[in-house]
């Protein structure tokens, strides 16, 4: 008995040490982490004129349920869902990123966005900032996990979609 204790217990001690469990969704003070991711973009969509994002749970449990699922991969790779929502992803290490880094950098994305030629200058990236300004978006939900290696991932969803090429986003 002595001896099946002390096995059962060096399992769960080996187990516990080789999948350490996602950790960082904030979870406790979900309003702060919801005012955070949602502060930012708020404020990009009333410089174009357009109304406030209102905090979804449905679409921030997609995004706590994606985040764990990219957490535990391990590697926390820039990885999009495919789900049936807009979609901004954010992938940082050697700090601790907070939602509002990940929603800043989202928003900055506006000096590569030329509203007339409705494409992206210099070849850069733009969609994460016309997702948050698309005139049809309505509802955000949000997550943040830190994964095994110490790397931060972030993403956000938005309903309804929005990107559809061809269209501007306001």
């Amino acid at each position: 008995m002595r001896r099946s204790l002390l096995l059962l217990l060096l399992c769960t001690i080996a187990f516990e040490g080789i999948c350490r469990p996602c950790y960082g969704y904030f979870e406790d003070d979900s309003a702060r982490v919801a005012q955070d991711f949602v502060e930012v973009q708020n404020e990009a969509r009333a410089v174009v004129g357009l109304p406030p994002l209102q905090w979804n749970t449905q679409l921030a449990n997609y995004a706590r349920w994606w985040a764990a699922q990219n957490a535990i991969y391990g590697d926390c790779r820039l990885r999009h869902s495919g789900g049936p929502y807009g979609e901004n992803i954010f992938w940082g290490n050697g700090k601790d990123w907070s939602p509002y880094d990940a929603a800043s950098d989202w928003a900055d994305e506006k000096r590569w966005y030329n509203y007339w030629a409705n494409s992206c200058l210099f070849y850069d990236a733009c969609g994460h900032y016309t997702q948050i300004v698309w005139r049809d978006t309505r509802y955000v939900g949000c997550a943040r996990v830190t994964c095994n290696d110490g790397n931060i991932f972030m993403t956000c969803n938005y309903y309804p979609p929005g990107n559809y090429i061809g269209q501007r986003p306001y």
